[in-house]
């Protein structure tokens, strides 16, 4: 046996000393910690940013969803006012602050009178296919708007497909947009027809 290597019995004594020593160096654990944790924190603050502005999207929506359906409900809108897309306009102009521009392509709207609250109550929806199918009971009804006259009971349904912004998010999602859903039901004023 040489002398550089040492005996066996030497080198198997070396070897737990090497391996302490090496987990006893503290010299760079910090790069390595925030290497392994980088990825996962990032995703994290992501997440919750993206989380924060759909919220808040959502929450913009719903109040522009109240706020014309409490006019419609005092008389302010009439049928004239609502027709062919001047509704979706409407609230495209109100979304626009924290949308996108492709407001009108992403935005559904369902304006509807109902005879009572409880037929109300039978009203639905569901996704087939990535879109949005409106029910009323067991039967499918397609999206319309029309207003109803003075002490009608109505139900207003506004659905905007939410753009994910981040692409690791929208992978884990199987798309890149969620559905946000704001509704209000009510019966009109007496207002004059």
């Amino acid at each position: 046996m040489s002398k550089e290597f040492g005996s066996a019995d030497e080198q198997k004594a070396r070897r737990p000393r090497f391996f302490a020593r090496f987990l006893g160096d503290r010299r760079g654990s910090t790069a390595i910690e925030f290497g392994i944790l980088a990825i996962p924190f990032a995703l994290l603050v992501f997440a919750i940013l993206e989380s924060c502005i759909a919220f808040a999207g959502q929450e913009v929506m719903a109040n522009i969803t109240d706020d014309v359906a409490r006019r419609l409900r005092t008389g302010q809108l009439r049928a004239a006012d609502i027709a062919g897309d001047n509704l979706k306009n409407m609230i495209c102009n109100k979304l626009e602050i924290i949308v996108s521009q492709d407001c009108p392509n992403q935005l559904m709207v369902d304006l509807r009178q109902f005879t009572t609250f409880a037929a109300a109550s039978l009203a639905g929806f569901k996704i087939k296919a990535n879109d949005v199918q409106l029910t009323n009971g067991t039967a499918e009804v397609s999206f319309s708007v029309t207003a109803g006259a003075a002490e009608s009971r109505n139900m207003l349904r506004v659905f905007y497909k939410w753009p994910i912004m981040t692409d690791l998010l929208a992978q884990s999602m199987g798309g890149n947009k969620t559905l946000h859903f704001a509704s209000v039901t009510w019966q009109n004023e007496p207002f004059d027809n």
